[in-house]
C-alpha cells in the first residue's frame, strides 16, 4: 500500500473512530439514540471543542463544510452539499447537453473517485479505470468537493481542454492528465451470431432509448435461430435502473425481479408477468466492478430467480432514485430518497451484485490486490491473449458448470 493510500486509510480510519466515540457517548448520555437533537448536541460539542482547544485557529468555514462532506459520505457515496451559488450553477446547467469527459463519479475516502468511463470518450481513451480517484479538477482539490459540482467542472464547451491530476490504483504517484471535452455518445450494444447457435450481446450502455436495442437484439438472435445468449454488461455503468426492470422482464416469466423503497416515497414490488417475456432460452451475464445502475438490477433479477449465472467480479453498487432537495439559505443536499433491491432484499447500491462464478477481469487490471479493496493495483504485464471471462461463460452457457480456474477470494475482496 502507497503512502498517499495510507494516508487516506489512516484519515478515514480517525473519522471512523470519531463517530464510534460520539455512537458510544449518546449511547451513555441519551435515553433515546435516535433523537436528533441528542446525535445534534455531540456534533455542536466537537465544533466548539475544535475552535477552542485545536493546537491553532482552525477555518471553521472548511471544518463545517468538510463535516458536511463526511456526514453525507458515510450515508451514500453519491449525494452531494451545494452552496447556494453553486446550486444555482447546478440548475442552470442541469439537462444541458455541454460536451464532457466521460467520466462517471462516486465518493471514496473524501475524494472524487471513478466509478467508470463511458466507452470510446476522451476519459475512456486516457485510461480511467473503475477506482482511480481526482485529486484534483482545473487545479482544485477535490477533497470534500460536492460530488455534482466535480461534475459541472468536467462539463463545457467542445473542444475545451481540463487538467486532472489522477491517482491511479496501479500507480504510487499522481499523474496530471489533460482531457479535451467532446460530445458524448453512448455505445450501441452488438449482437453477433457465433458457432453453436451461440449469440454474444456486448452492450456497454443502457442510457437513454438504448434498452430498446437490446429488445431489438433479442428479436434478432430469436429470429436468426439462436439457442443460447451470453450477454456482455461490463462497463455498462449507465442507465436508469427502472430499465434493468423492465430488461429483466424480458427473460423472466415468472418470481420478483426486485423492488424499491424508500423512507418518504411509495415501495413498489416488480414481480415478473408470463406474457412479457421474450428470451426463454439459456443465458449467461458476464460482469465486472464497472458494471452499475441498470445493468446491476437486471443482473441481480437474473441471478437470485436462478434464470442466468453470473461470472466476473461483483459489481460496483448504485442503484437508486437521486433528489436535490433546496434548503432554506438557497443551497441543497442531493441524495438517494429511494434505493433498489435484489430479489433476496438486499440493497444493491450497498452491495452490489456478487456473481456466482466470481472471476477477476483481468483485461482492466492485474492479479495482485494488496489492499483488499476488490481493486487489482498491478496492471498486466500484457494485454491478456485471452479473454478468460467470456471462455468461462461460453462454458457455462453450453453446460459445462465446473469451478475450475475460479478464484472466489481474489474477485471478491473489496
Amino acid at each position: 500500500m502507497n503512502r498517499r493510500f495510507q494516508f487516506l486509510f489512516v484519515s478515514s480510519s480517525l473519522a471512523a473512530v470519531l463517530l464510534l466515540l460520539v455512537g458510544v457517548k449518546l449511547g451513555r448520555s441519551a435515553n433515546n439514540s435516535d433523537d436528533p437533537y441528542k446525535h445534534f448536541g455531540v456534533f455542536s460539542e466537537v465544533i466548539t471543542r475544535i475552535k477552542s482547544d485545536y493546537v491553532e485557529e482552525p477555518d471553521m468555514k472548511n471544518v463545517t463544510l468538510g463535516a458536511l462532506n463526511g456526514l453525507l459520505e458515510s450515508i451514500d457515496p453519491f449525494a452531494s452539499y451545494l452552496n447556494a451559488d453553486q446550486f444555482k450553477q447546478y440548475q442552470a446547467t442541469k439537462g444541458a447537453t455541454k460536451a464532457n469527459v466521460g467520466l462517471i463519479l462516486s465518493r471514496r475516502f473524501g475524494y472524487v473517485s471513478v466509478v467508470d468511463s463511458i466507452p470510446g470518450s476522451p476519459a475512456d481513451k486516457a485510461g480511467f479505470n473503475t477506482g482511480d480517484m481526482l485529486e484534483t479538477i482545473k487545479g482544485i482539490s477535490s477533497r470534500d468537493m460536492p460530488l455534482a459540482f466535480a461534475e459541472m467542472l468536467l462539463m463545457g464547451d467542445e473542444g475545451t481542454t481540463v487538467e486532472i491530476q489522477v491517482l491511479r490504483s496501479r500507480k504510487p504517484e499522481p499523474e496530471k492528465v489533460t482531457l479535451t471535452r467532446a460530445k458524448i455518445s453512448y455505445p450501441t450494444p452488438v449482437l453477433t451470431l457465433g458457432p453453436d447457435g451461440v449469440a454474444t450481446f456486448v452492450v456497454q450502455s443502457l442510457q437513454g432509448s438504448l434498452k430498446d436495442s437490446v429488445k431489438k437484439g433479442l428479436d434478432t438472435a430469436i429470429a436468426k435461430g439462436a439457442k443460447k445468449l451470453i450477454i456482455d454488461l461490463r462497463n455498462c455503468a449507465t442507465g436508469e435502473p427502472a430499465d434493468g426492470v423492465e430488461i429483466a422482464q424480458w427473460f423472466l416469466d415468472k418470481g420478483a425481479i426486485g423492488s424499491v423503497k424508500g423512507q418518504r416515497s411509495d415501495n413498489v414490488n416488480f414481480t415478473a408477468e408470463a406474457d412479457k417475456q421474450i428470451w426463454k432460452l439459456p443465458v449467461v451475464l458476464i460482469v465486472n466492478r464497472g458494471t452499475a445502475t441498470a445493468a446491476e438490477v437486471f443482473a441481480a433479477a437474473l441471478l437470485e430467480n436462478k434464470r442466468a449465472d453470473l461470472v466476473g467480479e461483483r459489481t460496483y453498487g448504485d442503484a437508486s432514485i437521486r433528489k436535490a432537495l433546496s434548503l432554506d439559505d438557497g443551497s441543497a443536499v442531493i441524495l438517494s430518497v429511494a434505493k433498489y433491491y435484489a430479489p433476496n432484499g438486499k440493497a444493491i447500491q450497498d452491495t452490489g451484485v456478487t456473481p456466482n462464478y466470481p472471476m477477476l477481469d483481468a483485461t482492466i487490471g492485474g492479479d495482485e490486490d494488496p489492499d483488499g479493496d476488490g481493486i487489482p493495483n498491478a496492471p498486466p504485464a500484457e494485454k491478456p491473449k485471452e479473454d478468460l471471462l467470456m471462455k468461462k461463460a461460453i462454458e457455462l452457457v453450453n453446460g459445462n458448470k465446473t469451478m475450475a480456474g475460479i478464484n472466489p477470494d481474489a474477485a471478491l475482496r473489496r
